[in-house]
């Protein structure tokens, strides 16, 4: 196929805002790629090359731009085979020797052509396409649902891997697609929900189980191999040799488990999220089972077989068949919101985040968020004074958006303890845009400082120490309630306030 197909379409795709056209315009040139050009057309229309980093910068592109092709003579193959020759150079005289490659090709390419070239090799194509509408297109194309080509894209390792067997043998050729061990894939995740009660309205009996804050971790055994895999799928074997040892010596042959790594401390108690995650990028010495890092193991992915359509009761099963207590999560079965809520307690009591609340009939749906899992936490809230609001870029710009938090510290000051643009609708941010200029009283780049009066209930997960903040502390996932205008700057909340909420285990008492 003429590579111009495909810039054609993709300067379609940017020209609407409607998903349904941009699907369609993808799934016309999907529809009559060759077998040979699918995976290179398909990582082209995502912004994506197959050969990764191809070692030119954008001083590069900029300043080789030759003339136009008159028409169009590239296939979407030869740009393929260009781009993996752009990637393969190396040594003395490289550089040379990517910017003559770079002008062949540029030069054989149309204006259109050019312009898509440009976006995919400076990684900045902007159509308006993310992976999803390629999904979509896939699917249109090949006749089958989204669901059956994200699937495939999640246990083939790629989009454009799972893109040739949806469009050269459907959903047949996607069913063939498995899990694999030794090949990540993306994590299962999880809605929120206010409490035990509302999550198990939604998923009836259930598996609830303590939500450690840790860091989640993929293991996998292949043929006595084992290697770990973080949340977003770069491996970390090296780093957690403890863990290694404790999964090479669980039973049975090829497995794949999730779970989550955490710190502890002399006592056993659990560290905070930060000291874990210092640990984990320290070194690989900790020893997986009695101090330090450990990990703990809720689902069991694949065990001499793959396991992600059977429900989670049977999971659970073969789960608790193959790992030991001490190195699972404590977990019940129940539909009852009482003894759940008693659950989430002795949850929050043990210094842990809350609990994950998973219906027992579902399957792993790698890499989706449903309804079949949710996440319950204590949400905590401070009044809090706004010092400063940044302005907005993309669809929020030209109005005030990031706004910089402060608490009530001595002598009248106001201590920042971090920046939140979460939780504002359109409504909020015309509003806040004319009230914060109004308190205007000094810029500096896009920083505009105002008057420390308006108070702001926010909401956060958490705390954190910080040395970014003359407070030593930080907000976790800090997001707008709404604004006081009922409560005067003076009667916000202390940094001791916000400190406090740093002691573990369970809340701190003044909240």
């Amino acid at each position: 196929m003429l590579f111009v197909e495909l810039a054609r379409a993709s300067e379609a795709v940017a020209a609407t805002s409607k998903r349904s056209d941009k699907i369609a315009a993808f799934a016309a040139v999907f529809a009559a790629l060759p077998p040979d050009e699918i995976e290179a057309a398909v990582a082209f229309a995502t912004g994506e090359t197959l050969a990764g980093r191809l070692g030119v910068g954008w001083a590069t592109l900029r300043d080789v731009r030759p003339d136009p092709a008159d028409q169009p003579t590239l296939t979407v193959a030869d740009v393929h085979r260009a781009l993996d020759e752009l990637a393969s150079i190396g040594g003395a005289g490289s550089q040379a020797r990517r910017r003559h490659v770079l002008h062949d090709l540029l030069g054989r390419a149309t204006e259109p052509e050019q312009r898509l070239l440009v976006g995919i090799i400076g990684g900045e194509l902007r159509q308006g396409a993310l992976a999803g509408v390629v999904a979509a297109a896939v699917a249109k194309a090949a006749g089958v649902t989204v669901g059956e080509v994200q699937r495939g894209a999640m246990f083939a390792g790629s989009l454009p891997a799972a893109s040739v067997a949806a469009l050269t043998d459907g959903a047949a050729g996607l069913a063939l697609i498995e899990l694999t061990p030794a090949r990540p894939v993306q994590p299962m995740l999880a809605s929120p929900a206010d409490d035990v009660a509302d999550a198990l309205a939604a998923t009836g009996l259930a598996s609830v189980e303590w939500k450690l804050d840790g860091a989640r971790v993929q293991a996998h055994r292949s043929s006595g191999e084992v290697r770990l895999f973080t949340r977003n799928l770069n491996e970390v074997t090296d780093r957690l040799g403890g863990v290694v040892e404790v999964v090479r010596s669980l039973p049975g042959g090829d497995l794949v488990l999730d779970g989550e790594v955490l710190g502890l401390d002399a006592d056993g108690a659990p560290r905070r999220f930060q000291d874990t995650m210092g640990d984990f990028g320290a070194d690989g010495s900790a020893d997986g089972r009695g101090s330090g890092l450990r990990a703990f193991f809720f689902d069991v992915l694949h065990a001499d077989g793959a396991l992600v359509d059977e429900p989670l009761s049977t999971r659970r099963e073969i789960l608790a068949s193959t790992v030991p207590a001490s190195s699972r999560l404590p977990s019940i079965v129940t539909a009852d919101a009482a003894e759940a809520a008693e659950f989430l307690d002795r949850a929050i009591g043990a210094g842990h985040e809350g609990v994950m609340v998973k219906d027992l009939a579902s399957a792993y749906d790698a890499g989706r968020r449903g309804g079949s899992w949710r996440k319950v936490k204590p949400v905590y809230t401070f009044d809090l004074v706004v010092l400063a609001v940044e302005w907005g870029h993309g669809r929020r710009q030209g109005w005030l958006s990031n706004l910089h938090l402060g608490a009530r510290g001595g002598d009248n000051e106001f201590v920042m303890v971090g920046k939140t643009f979460k939780g504002l609708t359109d409504e909020l941010l015309r509003w806040q845009t004319e009230r914060f200029l109004g308190l205007e009283i000094g810029r500096e780049g896009h920083v505009v400082h105002v008057r420390p009066e308006q108070v702001v209930e926010t909401a956060v997960d958490g705390v954190q120490v910080s040395t970014r903040y003359p407070g030593g502390v930080a907000l976790r996932f800090a997001r707008v309630r709404h604004y006081r205008d009922d409560k005067p700057a003076a009667a916000a909340d202390t940094i001791d306030q916000v400190r406090a909420l740093l002691r573990r285990p369970g809340r701190p008492s003044d909240m």
